[in-house]
């Protein structure tokens, strides 16, 4: 299934790889309802170490016999760059052309010592570079709403740069509810003659507290107005879905209008919200 993709926009999609033989039957069937979208490539995030990393092997391999076009994440923290070499050489044998290309999270209480040989994503990127060449389509992370990490905007418009420069093929944000947050980083990049699309990282709402723990965790914020009126429907769990495919509808359409390159869904491995909102997009299919 390659895309038909609309007026050159970009329309992705994010999973991640199950935990369990069950959970996998699940995804497959979302999988195959979110394949009108048509997407350009799917995603699927990095399980560190052991089983969950065979998780992520399986679910590439599952797409790619599909006819999906599937773009790995390639964490370089905790691995080597033997380790990374390694994987690689296994997906390009797979046919695997495009890579998301991600500093990743340390194992929680570890600290410095955690990490692996590389400790950016610029490093990471230049090493693919240096052992693959153009082989690959790189996508790197892009924080509208700045890094949680980072000591100041500048900073982190720097460290988005290095990237780049290193031989990033094109970005994708952090999710945000906030446009202007978006439109003003792409601006800050064009300053900084960064030319490659950042395609808006979209996140459907469909449970609040879920949300809220991961965007305290990952500083994205929830505008204050979207989180008063998720906390006055409580556990209604429908008001909540038809308020979230509303309020984020209404955000990819602006970004769409006002020029983002497409949009790439985090999907949490339900196909519902996603394809709510597609439909509110009317594009065509």
């Amino acid at each position: 299934m390659h895309s038909q993709q609309t007026d050159q926009k970009l329309f992705s999609f994010e999973l991640f790889p199950p935990k369990s033989e069950e959970g996998m039957e699940k995804l497959k069937t979302q999988v195959k309802k979110l394949a009108r979208i048509n997407p350009l490539y799917v995603s699927v995030t990095f399980g560190a170490g052991g089983s969950t990393q065979q998780r992520t092997f399986q679910s590439v391999e599952w797409l790619v016999t599909e006819g999906i076009e599937a773009a790995p994440h390639i964490s370089c923290v905790s691995s080597s760059e033997v380790e990374i070499v390694e994987m690689l050489t296994r997906y390009r044998a797979q046919g695997i052309r495009r890579l998301v290309a991600l500093r990743g999270d340390l194992p929680s209480g570890t600290g410095m010592s955690g990490r692996g040989e590389l400790n950016y994503a610029n490093e990471l990127v230049a090493l693919i570079r240096r052992e693959f060449g153009d082989y690959f389509h790189i996508e790197v992370a892009a924080y509208p709403e700045f890094h949680p990490q980072a000591a100041n905007a500048r900073v982190d418009l720097e460290n988005f740069k290095r990237k780049v420069a290193a031989g990033a093929n094109g970005a994708i944000t952090q999710y945000f509810y906030n446009a202007d947050a978006y439109f003003r980083f792409v601006d800050s990049c064009k300053e900084l003659a960064i030319q490659i699309p950042i395609v808006p990282g979209i996140m459907p709402i469909t449970n609040y507290s879920n949300l809220s723990r991961f965007s305290d965790a990952c500083g994205a914020e929830i505008p204050r107005w979207i989180r008063k009126r998720l906390e006055s429907y409580a556990d209604d769990v429908e008001s909540i879905r038809a308020f979230g495919v509303d309020v984020v509808s209404e955000l990819c359409q602006r970004l769409l209008d006002q020029g983002a390159p497409g949009l790439h869904f985090y999907t949490m491995n339900q196909s519902a919200a996603t394809l709510k909102i597609w439909d509110n997009l009317n594009l065509p299919e």
